[in-house]
């Protein structure tokens, strides 16, 4: 058995799972709604307040697909239920970042303002100008969201200027020096 796989999904208060017979799954919860559709060798079923998974064979494959299949529904449920959440910083002189309407303006020391399009279950809001907050019930469009915003700059080791994670850790590096 997967390990991951064979643990039950306990579900909140105030969230709901359905289970269609051709194994697509519905989330609903007080942030939102989320579907999915279940790989063709795993079934889930709702027992009361848990979600219990079960898989059709025992090849390598169909071992890993249960396991990711849990993992994924368990994101679900939590994200319906509290949402998910990425913190950024910038550090650098002049770079800064705003919010226009369903873009992002980042000002990150290039020739040109970069614009960045919010996806559409995703809110992002800046602080302090350089804070940048990203929010949502997709764990998934969360995370890919603060990787692309990151992606445009990431901290540079020798001044540690750029887009990064909220207390992430840069190596700095010595620069050269005069002999």
């Amino acid at each position: 058995m997967s390990r991951i796989g064979k643990k039950p999904i306990e579900l909140p208060a105030k969230v709901s799972v359905s289970i269609s017979a051709q194994g697509a799954v519905t989330v609903e919860g007080p942030k939102g709604k989320l579907s999915w559709q279940l790989p063709k060798a795993v079934r889930a079923r709702v027992e009361g307040t848990r979600v219990e998974l079960e898989r059709d064979g025992e090849t390598r494959q169909v071992k890993a697909l249960h396991g990711l299949s849990r993992a994924l529904l368990a994101n679900m449920v939590a994200g319906v239920h509290e949402g998910f959440k990425k913190n950024l910083e910038i550090q650098g002189v002049g770079f800064k970042a705003a919010v226009q309407g369903q873009k992002l303006n980042l000002n990150l020391g290039k020739s040109h303002p970069i614009l960045f399009d919010i996806p559409k279950d995703v809110k992002i809001t800046v602080t302090d100008n350089t804070k940048i907050s990203v929010e949502g019930i997709d764990k998934h469009l969360v995370g890919q969201a603060a990787a692309d915003i990151r992606a445009y700059y990431p901290p540079e080791p020798y001044k540690g200027k750029g887009v990064r994670y909220a207390g992430e850790q840069v190596r700095r590096k010595e620069g050269k020096t005069v002999q």
